[in-house]
């Protein structure tokens, strides 16, 4: 628990006001405020405001719209903390940007939990659609999540798949992606096939050495349980009992994503993830999953998540990009309409 105290200070042409915030609980308060104070002195990266620490203590300073702000800033990261969460600069960022967009708490994020036994990690959706997300992946057997680069699509999926191995929901992982965005033909790189494919398999490793140690993961790599191959690499099998990643969809033709969904087997779940706006296949070909948008609408037991930018959690530039050129498509488009009805 904190009080609060809100005031003018006496100077009137400052026009400033001060919000001062006790906090009871000694080591709730440190580990708001961080190391060296390092949460609180991040936040002047979004207001204007100034901050004083002493004790349990935090006084703002600054325009009264800049520390009513920052005062509901701090007080999410604190829920967030009493909650035994450290937290950092990404978890600022994410509070600063939810509570500008939805004026709701994130408690309700926090509490749904994804736990890795073996680190004893544990990761939770961001944003609201990033919680839809994982509830979808949880209630249906196939998930189908669109939506630009760093908006987790591909990370969580990765989590729910080995929290769902380590609870024996399933006896394996299978993670997939189109290996060369243009088909897939792989025959003119240099070297043996492992080291044709491997960089194009590269951001799955990324994902699941950040959530197991590299030692462990190479052990269940090597037992077969967890299998990273390329789209090509799926045809004519029938995967059971299996939690299966298919990452990049947008760079599957129609025939490769019907061959892929086909795949699915019994005590099986299936996460496809995609940007549809980063197609590279050649010659205009039809993505895969634009149309697989209109083929299974509606199918029980298929769920789309549409992610935005605003689900980013990645640096707080990428978001301000992503958005640039989504104006810009919108304002190229917007032309191309009017010269042609012109």
């Amino acid at each position: 628990m904190f009080k609060e105290e809100n005031k003018n200070l006496l100077e009137e042409r400052t026009e400033e006001e001060y919000l001062k915030l006790s906090f009871e609980d000694t080591n709730t308060a440190r580990n708001l405020f961080g190391p060296r104070d390092e949460n609180i002195k991040y936040l002047k990266k979004y207001f204007n405001v100034r901050a004083s620490i002493r004790g349990n203590h935090l006084t703002i300073i600054g325009k009264k719209a800049e520390i009513e702000n920052t005062g509901k800033v701090i007080k999410e990261l604190h829920s967030i903390v009493k909650r035994g969460f450290v937290i950092n600069p990404s978890d600022i960022d994410h509070a600063v940007r939810y509570i500008a967009h939805t004026h709701d708490s994130m408690v309700e994020l926090y509490k749904d939990q994804i736990f890795i036994p073996p680190s004893k990690k544990v990761i939770t959706p961001k944003t609201k659609n990033q919680k839809a997300y994982t509830d979808a992946i949880k209630n249906h057997d196939m998930v189908i999540g669109i939506g630009p680069a760093g908006t987790g699509k591909t990370y969580l999926a990765m989590a729910m798949a080995l929290s769902s191995f380590y609870k024996k929901e399933v006896s394996r992982i299978v993670l997939t992606r189109p290996a060369i965005e243009a088909g897939e033909k792989l025959g003119y790189l240099p070297g043996t096939l492992y080291e044709k494919i491997n960089p194009y398999l590269r951001p799955l490793y990324d994902a699941l050495y950040d959530m197991v140690d590299m030692e462990r993961a190479t052990r269940l790599v090597e037992k077969g349980i967890i299998e990273i191959a390329p789209l090509a690499f799926m045809r004519g099998r029938t995967l059971n009992d299996a939690f299966i990643i298919l990452d990049e969809a947008q760079n599957t033709g129609p025939e490769q994503m019907k061959m892929f969904l086909t795949r699915l087997g019994f005590s099986s779940k299936t996460v496809i993830t995609g940007d549809i706006t980063q197609i590279d296949l050649p010659d205009k070909k039809s993505s895969g999953l634009v149309e697989a948008q209109s083929i299974l609408k509606g199918i029980k037991g298929i769920k789309f998540v549409y992610f935005s930018e605003k689900d980013v959690v990645r640096h707080p530039l990428v978001q301000k990009i992503i958005k640039a050129y989504e104006t810009k498509m919108i304002d190229k488009e917007a032309s191309h309409n009017a010269e042609r009805k012109g």
